[in-house]
């Protein structure tokens, strides 16, 4: 387990604005992404009858959606204890098999970093 605040600045924000995602829409899940420019994007779990993503699926969607090229790395945070296969593919897509993702849990606490791989 890796403490937030020893974790870099740039990372310690998207699990912070995951954090953040998941508390203030009371979802199961929060996530964020950062771009190869540094731009952000958090979202929460989206479970419409007609829609449903997961936090992370939903935060590379709005990346996507605002023009991004590529990631840099991404941040979940869950009581699971790892994200899905689905979710990697997502990062994958845009981020390439070596993006790191960053797994919290919801006191911040960085429990793994898988890659998208």
């Amino acid at each position: 387990m890796t403490d937030i605040s020893a974790l870099d600045p740039e990372d310690r924000k998207i699990v912070t604005l995951a954090r953040s995602a998941r508390a203030r829409n009371g979802v199961p899940e929060g996530a964020a992404v950062r771009d190869e420019t540094g731009r952000t994007y958090a979202a929460g779990t989206v479970d419409l009858d007609s829609l449903k993503l997961s936090a992370l699926r939903t935060a590379v969607a709005m990346a996507v959606a605002s023009g991004a090229k590529s990631l840099e790395a991404a941040a979940v945070v869950t009581e699971a204890e790892s994200v899905s296969d689905a979710d990697r593919a997502a990062v994958r897509d845009l981020g390439g098999p070596e993006t790191p993702v960053l797994v919290a849990g919801p006191d911040g606490e960085v429990r793994a970093t898988v890659t998208a791989g």
